[in-house]
């Protein structure tokens, strides 16, 4: 029954024909959509500065996608999200897009409260009011205890735990990112950063290989990582890996995997170099870089790479050291197919994955807190993980592997 025909029915026939479930369901509902209308609302409001040339806002409000069914403990429940127009552009010249922290992507098909509890929990729902929370999003919290909560994240700690020894016999990962997340999460100060290594595979498929609790710049935490990889089985070294130029990765991977290619990030050195410069100097700084990781060829970009310098370089040393440091590794990108440069340029596939798990900003003290908040940031990465899409031009790994030699993204001529 929809919402309307629901509404309709209470305006026209007694209240004693509307079950107590359709009451809780169609109260749940309510709840939900007021609260994702309220989320935009705020969202809009907080962008209400940002104007295009004419004056009008960047940010608006433009009515609402179609309607989704989400399936809850009480029944499948039709909520509207709102759809919100944002014009404004990143520093790559791509579209901010908008992403619901109360419904996200994931949840719209969930259909366990164990898809549900992860999100909940990092979000700061401690386990005695993980029922009440529930019941507000349509679930029946009733014998969700939290004794019984605290059962259900023990078993995920095993799970993660199961994880971290598992077999890696046989897999070899063409490309890898790197990067070391802030969750902010019932997390220590000891070891405030948890290090990810993703990877794809010699079929395009792109898959979580590590989630482990260090330091980001420690060359010994991520040795420690990638120790216990090869000690698992994982030998072949990757073809390209990409990160940001701070992370001890680097001097980890050099050690580990010294065959393996570094691609820096063009997203962390953007914005390490803009940093350096004074604000004014930065939108047409940013343009100059775009040019640079942009260009259809390892010539075009280097001409660009020059100009920059030349540009920035006197009045500027730092902008211009900042960027020479790392000159090769910025362009590694131009010896691998053109169809993968989206995917290589960046360690984005992390940073968009991981977005949605920055969510707590404090942390709880306690015994098991830290190993908690890794078990939750691994199921949450794992049910990401499921709508992760295969890398263009999958098929041209193979030809990596065969050791056939890209120039400028196409295949060399024998």
């Amino acid at each position: 029954m929809s919402s309307s025909e629901f509404s309709l029915r209470l305006a026209t026939e007694p209240v004693v024909y509307a079950t107590l479930e359709e009451i809780a369901r169609e109260g749940a509902r309510r709840a939900l959509q007021k609260a994702i209308e309220d989320e935009v609302a705020e969202y809009v409001n907080a962008h209400q500065d940002h104007l295009d040339d004419a004056g009008h806002r960047l940010v608006v409000r433009n009515g609402h996608k179609p309607a989704r069914t989400i399936l809850s403990g009480l029944g499948p429940m039709e909520v509207k999200q709102p759809r919100v127009d944002d014009r404004r552009l990143d520093e790559n010249g791509v579209r901010f897009r908008f992403t619901s922290k109360i419904l996200p992507p994931y949840l719209r098909k969930t259909k366990t409260i164990e898809d549900l509890v992860p999100w909940l929990y990092l979000k700061g729902i401690s386990t005695g009011e993980m029922s009440d929370a529930l019941v507000h999003l349509g679930f029946d919290g009733s014998g969700l205890s939290p004794a019984s909560v605290t059962r259900m994240t023990e078993s995920w700690q095993g799970e993660y735990a199961d994880w971290n020894k598992r077999d890696l016999t046989g897999k070899h990962y063409v490309y890898v990112w790197a990067d070391g997340i802030y969750f902010g999460c019932r997390l220590t100060d000891d070891r405030p950063c948890v290090l990810v290594l993703m990877g794809a595979t010699a079929d395009g498929t792109k898959e979580l290989i590590a989630i482990h609790d260090g330091q980001r710049e420690s060359q010994t935490s991520w040795l420690e990582v990638l120790t216990g990889l090869k000690d698992r089985g994982l030998i072949e070294p990757p073809k390209l890996a990409t990160g940001d130029g701070s992370l001890g990765f680097w001097l980890a991977m050099a050690q580990s995997f010294p065959a393996t290619q570094q691609q820096r990030c063009w997203v962390h050195k953007t914005a390490n170099v803009l940093d350096k410069l004074p604000k004014g100097q930065q939108p047409a700084a940013k343009a100059m870089l775009h040019e640079v990781w942009m260009s259809a060829t390892r010539e075009d970009a280097v001409k660009a790479f020059d100009r920059f310098i030349e540009v920035y370089g006197v009045k500027w040393p730092q902008t211009a050291d900042c960027l020479l440091k790392d000159r090769a590794q910025l362009l590694a990108f131009y010896d691998f197919p053109a169809e993968h440069w989206q995917h290589l340029r960046t360690s984005n596939p992390i940073e968009s994955t991981f977005a949605t798990v920055r969510l707590r900003t404090y942390r709880t003290k306690g015994a098991g807190s830290r190993k908690a908040g890794l078990a939750m940031a691994f199921k949450l990465a794992q049910k990401a993980q499921t709508g992760w899409r295969k890398l263009n031009g999958s098929a041209m790994l193979q030809d990596l592997i065969d050791g056939i030699v890209f120039v400028d993204g196409e295949r060399k001529a024998a």
